[in-house]
């Protein structure tokens, strides 16, 4: 694994922490992670063999460029964006394709378990419906959730940058050890 692959797994778990507790992904690890970056990728350019820097600043420009739109439209948070140009920075323009796919896949699912939700409450009969919100009540009172509630500060929405970051993180692993015979 390279130092780059440990870089990418590191920042991919704090940013799905950041994302999932707050929804928020925090630029100051946004912006250490693409000093430390290019820093590995300047020096790999004085080993052998030579770190190809082209697919790293490739993977940086497609990264920002492919997610703009969506955060033009309001689909998807700036956070998302720029987090997704930083994972094409440390892991080059080769794993933005496989990420984007799983990441998209995850949040595809999230959106439409948060649909079938908000169907199955619409149509739960009376009786069963008053136990649902009695034991909502009771779960929406606990200090936890209300800590998470407070974080987010009333942000809400889809992690998807969590998503970006687990499916980094399964790339990272698969290309490391997934040729092992």
């Amino acid at each position: 694994m390279t130092l780059l692959g440990l870089l990418a797994i590191g920042v991919s778990l704090r940013i799905a922490i950041s994302d999932l507790y707050a929804r928020r992904v925090p630029n100051a690890w946004l912006l250490t992670a693409c000093a430390i970056s290019i820093a590995l990728i300047i020096a790999g350019q004085f080993s052998a063999p030579r770190l190809p820097w082209g697919s790293h600043v490739a993977g940086a420009v497609l990264g920002l460029v492919a997610l703009l739109p969506f955060y033009a439209m309001r689909w998807m948070g700036a956070g998302d964006v720029k987090f997704f140009s930083v994972l094409g920075l440390m892991l080059g323009w080769q794993a933005l394709l496989p990420v984007w796919i799983a990441a998209s896949l995850a949040a595809g699912l999230h959106a439409v378990l948060i649909l079938v939700s908000r169907q199955l409450g619409a149509v739960l009969p009376l009786g069963l419906q008053g136990q649902v919100d009695r034991a909502s009540a009771q779960w929406q009172s606990h200090p936890a959730l209300r800590d998470m509630l407070a974080a987010r500060q009333g942000r809400r929405g889809i992690p998807y940058a969590a998503y970006l970051a687990l499916s980094a993180i399964g790339w990272v692993l698969i290309r490391t050890y997934g040729d092992v015979s």
